[in-house]
């Protein structure tokens, strides 16, 4: 294991400060307030169109910090390898997770690993927690107000069709990738707005349950309007097929923001001025004309979003 740490993970995750034999390490930080944020990833496959568990765990929790208005700064990594796993797949992943670190200026400043005995572990699960800080204003589920605007940044479902497509449990094939990536830029340029009350990337439950989150801490009902909802043809059509819900399905690269109806559209066009918010649309409003979590239809009818009770999708983030 010391050979493997100091020949693999040590060289691909390329922190010449990463003393892998201390106990604790000091960190560095500029002002502020420092943010802290810690998740675990199970994805299968280990290795899907569009990433793999390593990148997605970088971009996993680098945007939980993100879309809480901070910058992240360093990473914690914790690996629980199976064993027999191949070192070449593993190899992959790291460089992988390396590469996604070093993009967002993120240095993996301590860690630790696990060998699990064969037929326990999945292959590979990965355990991380992030540290940055928050240069702007708080934000919260608590300061949503009726009438505000609720934004996506792009299509939604992408993560949880490409792998389950990925998977090939239903014999089905295509070419969408997931959409595992860095928020960063979407939500540095959302947190410049006085109106700005409250971000969340929708990964596990998906849209509708960050919806159902709102609801629950604000009192107000949540209005989407299935028309304006971006959801790509493939997406839509493997749901149709499967009985899937997009609106439940993990993203890996989308934000969901709150912010003043007067400043909605000032969001839109900056999010559209990015490569990462080129489909980003204006969804839906909080209200308190409705106590419940619903879609208008393109009908012009209107069903009631009930809270997911189960992952649609297992071991998919």
């Amino acid at each position: 294991m010391r050979e493997l740490i100091d020949n693999l993970f040590a060289r691909q995750l390329s922190n010449p400060s990463l003393d892998t034999r201390a106990d604790a390490v000091p960190l560095t930080l500029d002002g502020g307030e420092i943010m802290i944020t810690t998740d675990g990833f199970t994805v299968q496959p280990l290795e899907f169109p569009g990433g793999n568990i390593g990148s997605l765990a970088v971009h996993g929790t680098t945007n939980d910090l993100a879309v809480a208005g901070a910058i992240p700064y360093y990473l914690a990594l914790n690996v629980f390898i199976e064993e027999g796993m191949e070192v070449a797949q593993l190899e992959r992943i790291i460089a992988s997770l390396g590469e996604s670190a070093r993009a967002l200026n993120v240095r993996v400043a301590a860690g630790d690993t696990k060998v699990l005995r064969r037929g326990e572990g999945g292959g590979l699960y990965l355990a991380t927690t992030g540290i940055g800080i928050r240069h702007g204003p708080r934000l919260g589920l608590d300061l949503a107000r009726d009438g505000d605007a609720v934004l996506v940044s792009g299509p939604v479902g992408d993560h949880g069709i490409a792998v389950m497509l990925a998977r090939e449990e239903f014999g089905l094939q295509g070419n969408l990738l997931s959409d595992a990536a860095s928020v960063l830029p979407l939500t540095r340029a959302a947190v410049e707005l006085s109106g700005l009350r409250f971000m969340r990337d929708p990964t596990r439950g998906g849209l509708a349950t960050v919806c159902h989150e709102l609801h629950q801490a604000s009192g107000l009902g949540v209005q989407l309007q299935q028309t304006a909802i971006p959801v790509r043809d493939p997406v839509q059509s493997v749901c149709d097929m499967l009985g899937y819900d997009p609106l439940f399905l993990a993203c890996e690269g989308r934000v969901v923001a709150v912010v003043d109806p007067a400043q909605a559209d000032i969001l839109l066009q900056r999010w559209r001025g990015l490569p990462e918010g080129a489909g980003a649309a204006l969804i839906g409003c909080l209200t308190g004309s409705v106590r419940h979590v619903t879609l208008v239809t393109g009908l012009g009818g209107e069903r009631i979003l009930d809270e997911l009770e189960d992952d649609p999708l297992p071991r998919i983030c």
